[in-house]
C-alpha cells in the first residue's frame, strides 16, 4: 500500500491518484463522445505522457457483463480519445471479503498515524466500509498491524512541508554501513509497505531520493526556504522500491530464525522460506564491502552461501579476525 501527503505532482504516480483517474477517465470521456488528448491532460492535471499511460492501462481492464469477456474498447489516434463498450463501468464496484478485509485493515493502519489530517473524514469512511462489508469487518478486526511513522520525526517533517522548509538529516545508509549528513528540500511523505518515507530534493546527491523515517537519526528544520528544482519528478512507488542495476552482484544469503531481521531491514530482490523458521535471501550491491561487514556480524545468525567467491572471502575475513584474537 503507498499514500501521500504533499507535493502536487504525486497524484499522477501514486496508486491512488492513478485509480481515481482511470475510474473518472471513462465516464469522461464516455459523456463527450470524444476528447482531445491535450485537453483531457489538462482537465485531469496530468501531462500527455502520463494520460497515454493510463489509457495503455485500460486496455488490459476487463469488465464483467452478460458476456464472459467485455474489454472496454478505446483510441487515441489522432489526438482524440474514444471509448467504447464501457456500459459496465457505470455498475456499482462489489469487493470480495479478501479485498474489503484487506481495505479495512489497510485504512485502520493509515488511521493510527500520528498527525494525520482529516482523521474524522477517515473514520467516516472505515464507518460506512464496515457497515457494507458486513462479515468481512468482522474478519478484518481481528488484525492488528502497528506502524512506526517516526514520532517526533514525523511531526517536524510535517512541518517543514507546511512551512516549505529545507531541513538537514543526519541518515543512516544500510548499503553502506555508514551515517550521512545532507540538507533535503521535502516534497512529500509516503507510507509504503508499512514503512514511512520522505521524498525530496537531496542536495547532497542533486536528486530525488527517498529516505526512510526510522532511519532518520537526526534532523533539523532550517531557517531556508526550501527549492525544489521545477523538473523533479516523484518517485513512482507503485514500480517498487528495489531498483538494482544490472552491473551489480547478486549475493544470496541463508538466515536463521534469529536473522531474518536481515530481509525487513535491507532490500530484497527475493525471499523463500526454507524451513524451521529459516529464509534464503537474494540482494544486489554495486559493492561487496558492506555485505562481508554484516556477514560477519551476523555471526551464527546467517551465512553468505553464493556468490562461491564472496562465500570464501567471508570465511577468510573470519579466521583473520579470530587470530587476532588467538581464537583461530
Amino acid at each position: 500500500m503507498s499514500g501521500a501527503t504533499g507535493g502536487g505532482k504525486a497524484a499522477a504516480t501514486t496508486s491512488t491518484g492513478r485509480l481515481g483517474r482511470l475510474l473518472a477517465l471513462v465516464p469522461y470521456v464516455v459523456s463527450r463522445d470524444s476528447v482531445a488528448l491535450d485537453q483531457a491532460a489538462a482537465a485531469f492535471g496530468v501531462s500527455q505522457k502520463q494520460l497515454i499511460d493510463d489509457l495503455n492501462l485500460l486496455w488490459c481492464v476487463e469488465l464483467r457483463a452478460p458476456d464472459p469477456y467485455c474489454p472496454i474498447d478505446l483510441s487515441y489516434e489522432g489526438g482524440e480519445i474514444i471509448v467504447t463498450e464501457a456500459e459496465s463501468i457505470a455498475r456499482p464496484l462489489r469487493l470480495k471479503v479478501d479485498e474489503a478485509s484487506a481495505l479495512l485493515v489497510a485504512l485502520r493502519m493509515l488511521a493510527g498515524i500520528p498527525g494525520l489530517q482529516d482523521r474524522d473524514a477517515l473514520s467516516r469512511v472505515i464507518a460506512k466500509l464496515e457497515t457494507a462489508a458486513g462479515a468481512a469487518a468482522e474478519v478484518s478486526s481481528k488484525v492488528a498491524v502497528e506502524v512506526d511513522a517516526g514520532g517526533e520525526t514525523l511531526g517536524r517533517l510535517r512541518h517543514a512541508i507546511g512551512a516549505g522548509r529545507r531541513v538537514h538529516l543526519a541518515y543512516y545508509v544500510p548499503a553502506r554501513d555508514e551515517n550521512t549528513e545532507r540538507d533535503v528540500d521535502p516534497m512529500r511523505l509516503l507510507m509504503v509497505e508499512g514503512n514511512g518515507y520522505l521524498e525530496g530534493w537531496c542536495r547532497r546527491a542533486e536528486a530525488v531520493r527517498l529516505f526512510r523515517l526510522d532511519r532518520i537519526t537526526a534532523l533539523a528544520v532550517l531557517d531556508v526556504p526550501a527549492e525544489v528544482p521545477d523538473g523533479a519528478e516523484p518517485i513512482d512507488v507503485d514500480a517498487g522500491l528495489f531498483r538494482p542495476s544490472p552491473g551489480d552482484e547478486k549475493v544470496t544469503f541463508e538466515l536463521t530464525p534469529r536473522g531474518r531481521w536481515v530481509a525487513d531491514y535491507y532490500p530484497c530482490e527475493s525471499v523463500e522460506e526454507v524451513g524451521e523458521g529459516r529464509l534464503r535471501v537474494v540482494l544486489r550491491t554495486p559493492d561487496t564491502r558492506w555485505v562481508r561487514g554484516l556477514a560477519l556480524r551476523l555471526g551464527d545468525q546467517g551465512r553468505v552461501v553464493a556468490p562461491a567467491w564472496l562465500a570464501a572471502g567471508v570465511r577468510d575475513d573470519a579466521v583473520r579476525a579470530l587470530a587476532r584474537y588467538g581464537m583461530a
